[in-house]
């Protein structure tokens, strides 16, 4: 069973849907579902150690990274300069100097 949202305006827990819209029984307010998803939120991404990352940081890999189809290795200690954080499971975007492009997961960074 799916959890509705409370009504904005009274905190009613009796919403429901009516098509693209949630509805109140109470007040009869009505609000788009889209904007009780917070579609346009800012995603706070952070490192092993919970400092707050933004495009263009540097950051040290903390643990040996092993390449998926590749014999390489990306050592502890790397430094990566001028990140780019993007959407997905690896949200780190890099070039790191000896190996090219790459995606990291930020759990296995620490920013410098």
């Amino acid at each position: 069973m799916s959890t509705l949202p409370q009504c904005p305006q009274c905190s009613s827990e009796f919403t429901y849907e009516d098509g693209e819209n949630y509805v109140c029984p109470e007040c009869a307010h009505e609000w788009p579902q889209q904007a009780a998803a917070g579609g346009d939120e800012q995603r706070v991404v952070k490192d092993s150690n919970g400092n707050v990352l933004q495009d263009g940081d540097t950051v040290t890999v903390i643990k040996d990274l092993k390449i998926k189809g590749a014999s390489s290795v990306v050592k502890v200690g790397t430094k990566v300069k001028n990140i780019r954080l993007v959407k997905g499971d690896h949200d780190i975007d890099c070039k790191i100097d000896g190996i090219g492009a790459m995606q990291l997961k930020s759990e296995f960074v620490k920013k410098a």
